[in-house]
């Protein structure tokens, strides 16, 4: 990703701006549509090439999609999926191949997953364990992609996560479809439900028992029709844009607010920004509504334990904005950082360093003072739509203007960031 943008600086931030589909949810919705029976429907299905991924590995195992701008329609399968043909690309997509996996482990073929230079450098050990435990045979590269996955009758397991993974999770319940018996989860604290509320919206029973969940074997998927809630992790560019501009007023339209993900309002409740609620319905499981958001004095805060793991994808945002608050913005417990789309930790550094800025990175996060005025400066995005969303909003505050390199990276989660970032800035 070669593409550089010019960012200049903003004097306030103002309009309205609604996400594209949610890329969990649209990845959930694609691969149970196809294990359902009849034709899933679905609208404001995520643009974010992550998602069309997954769309293109469920081609490649045999179900009709069409799809037309943020429309998609998916021929259920009925579990019955076909050997592909070739290795089956899931991109850049973590989400692919780590839930996929659950699935396919539980078909009668063999398959291979493979990806970008990026997804093959994750590590896929912390799927392929309790994968091996259900009796799934699989084959890496040292613990990442390509995956050979051969498919087998599962057996049933009882999982203890040893680490909070919604993906790890969901891989599980998935293969547990496929097993036995009742395949069990349990989880060291709450992670995003997408993939319970999901099932249940396609028919299937599970069981809640406080941190365990458990699926039964052979339950038959029905097709839904579904809007999907607008992405709340790239409304979070927004919410943070917002704060950094005391005279700033936006709103957020048809946004995702399920709590496992709402967490980041929060958050930036607590850091200062004016949050108020202008609708909220339910629908299939999960709450949209739209939030307006207000600017004022950004204070610091500090992001631990259970709360660093519900934000892990908006913590660079966070981290980016830290020098315009008045206590500045400590972040612990957040190694996983380290084994995103980039070690995101150390990206984050280098562009605060870029910029001027006085931090102190750690092995699991940053301490980040406040009160300090960035400069424009050249930022890096790594190849991570992540670490280019974060840094622009940042650059929209700072002393002078400054260039993204490798900009066009935001394609893999909010294709339409920097028009939509473009339609509510004020120059």
């Amino acid at each position: 990703m070669q593409n550089s943008r010019e960012l200049h600086p903003a004097k306030s931030v103002d309009g309205s701006v609604r996400p594209g589909g949610d890329k969990s949810i649209s990845h959930r919705y694609a691969m149970m549509a196809a294990l359902a029976s009849g034709t899933t429907k679905l609208e404001n299905f995520s643009t974010a090439a992550d998602c069309s991924s997954t769309l293109g590995c469920m081609e490649s195992l045999g179900c009709a999609v069409r799809r037309q701008q943020s429309s998609v329609e998916i021929d259920g399968c009925e579990a019955k999926l076909k050997a592909p043909a070739a290795p089956l690309d899931c991109g850049n997509s973590g989400s692919t191949m780590r839930m996929l996996s659950g699935i396919l482990a539980g078909q009668p073929f063999t398959s291979v997953m493979t990806g970008d230079d990026s997804l093959r450098r994750r590590p896929m050990g912390r799927i392929m364990e309790p994968l091996a435990q259900m009796g799934a045979h699989i084959e890496s590269s040292d613990g990442r992609a390509p995956l050979t996955i051969r498919g087998t009758r599962l057996r049933a397991v009882d999982y203890v996560l040893p680490v909070a993974s919604a993906q790890v999770k969901s891989c599980v319940l998935l293969a547990g479809l496929f097993a036995d018996g009742v395949t069990s989860v349990t989880e060291p604290i709450a992670t995003r439900d997408h993939t319970e509320l999901a099932l249940k919206s396609f028919g299937v029973e599970l069981k809640r028992d406080g941190l365990r969940t458990s699926i039964e074997a052979g339950q038959q998927l029905r097709a839904i029709e579904a809007y999907v809630p607008g992405d709340i992790s790239s409304g979070t560019f927004f919410f943070c844009a917002a704060a950094i501009f005391p005279d700033s007023n936006l709103v957020v339209d048809n946004v995702l607010l399920n709590p496992t993900r709402a967490v980041i309002l929060d958050v930036m409740t607590a850091m200062g920004l004016g949050v108020s609620f202008l609708r909220v319905e339910e629908q299939h499981g999960e709450l949209i509504g739209s939030v307006q958001v207000r600017g004022g004095k950004l204070r610091g805060v500090t992001i631990k334990g259970a709360q660093a793991a519900a934000l892990i994808d908006e913590l660079p945002a966070i981290a980016a904005i830290a020098p315009y608050t008045t206590e500045g913005v400590e972040i612990c417990d957040a190694k996983e950082l380290r084994v995103k789309e980039s070690d995101r930790i150390a990206a984050v550094a280098h562009n605060l360093k870029a910029m001027g800025v006085q931090f102190e990175e750690r092995a699991d996060g940053l301490r980040i003072p406040g009160n300090q005025q960035p400069h424009g400066a050249e930022l890096e995005s790594f190849d991570d739509h992540r670490i280019a969303m974060a840094f622009s909003v940042a650059a929209l505050r700072a002393n002078g203007d400054s260039i993204m390199h490798g900009s066009d990276a935001v394609a893999v989660s909010y294709p339409e960031f920097y028009e939509a970032l473009h339609r509510v800035v004020k120059l």
